[in-house]
This record gives structure tokens, C-alpha cells and sequence, in this order.
């Protein structure tokens, strides 16, 4: 059974404080909790927090399912999230996607040994800067093929150093 974290379990608790009802706190929760359990959740992670915030795990599921940000397998060390909603899909998202697989050679659903995953993603909110993608938790805006390509190597090499 997944064990939540102290550090995630106060933060829970100084969540559910901010609003009236605990329901309304299963989003950001959930978001801790995928940090929690480096970057993706599993039933067993649900359970966990169901039975911390005292709320049934088919309602935290309903939330967990709904939403496309929080991932159901393991996304590696670096999530690739490559935007391809309209803005980004005209200025080579869908293009930035296949370069960055092929290069990498990632397939979708998939962790490469080098620890990368990727993923299609709707709207990141990031129109103006097209095309985008995330890794992790950053964004990386305005965008080349080459850019992007660099920017994944400098990441593994990175990882390489640590």
C-alpha cells in the first residue's frame, strides 16, 4: 500500500482547511500526491488518500479520471508534454511531437531508458507562444524542432550529472 509522505499529508491537511468542503480540495491534493509518488498515481495511491481525507475513493476517482493532467502509469524522469491543441497544432506541434519520438525514440504510453515519456496534451494556456511543450513542471515556449531536440539532450545529460 502507498504511504503518503508527511510532507504531502500536511499539506492535504492545510488544503482541506482552505475550503468548506473537503471535496473541493481533491484537485490540488490530488496534484501533491502525484508529486508524492514520482509524477504519476495508482489505485493504491487513491486508497491512501481516501482513507486520509476521509472521502470515498470513487468520488477521488471521478476527479482523478476527469482530468487529463494527472497520470495513470509512470511518465519517467522528464514528462514530455507536447501542446497540439489549434495554436500550437499551426505552428508544427504535431511535427514537434514526431521529431521528439523519433529522436528519443519514446512511444507514447511508454518510459525510453533514458527516462522520458511523452504524451499529445490539449491546451497548456500557452497560445501566444506556440508551439510549447512541458516537461515536468516547466514550459518551454516558441519553439524549433532544434531547440526542442536540445533542450530534451541538455535535460538527459543533466539527469546523467546527478
Amino acid at each position: 500500500m502507498f504511504t503518503i509522505s508527511e510532507k504531502t499529508k500536511a499539506f492535504i491537511t492545510k488544503e482541506v482547511s482552505r475550503y468548506e468542503t473537503k471535496r473541493s480540495a481533491i484537485i490540488p491534493c490530488l496534484f501533491e500526491l502525484q508529486k508524492d509518488n514520482q509524477g504519476w498515481i495508482n489505485n493504491d495511491c487513491i486508497e491512501s488518500l481516501s482513507q486520509f481525507m476521509n472521502i470515498p475513493s470513487k468520488d477521488i476517482n471521478e476527479v482523478f479520471h476527469f482530468y487529463t493532467m494527472f497520470n495513470k502509469q509512470s511518465v519517467g524522469n522528464f514528462h514530455i508534454q507536447v501542446c497540439c491543441n489549434i495554436s500550437c497544432h499551426m505552428n508544427g506541434g504535431l511535427d514537434l511531437f514526431q521529431v521528439l519520438s523519433d529522436k528519443f525514440n519514446i512511444k507514447p504510453q511508454q518510459v525510453s531508458k533514458e527516462g522520458l515519456a511523452i504524451s499529445k496534451v490539449e491546451c497548456l494556456g500557452s497560445c501566444g507562444t506556440a508551439p510549447m511543450m512541458q516537461v515536468n513542471e516547466k514550459y518551454y515556449e516558441n519553439l524549433t524542432k532544434e531547440k526542442a531536440i536540445q533542450l530534451v539532450n541538455d535535460l538527459v545529460a543533466s539527469k546523467k550529472q546527478n
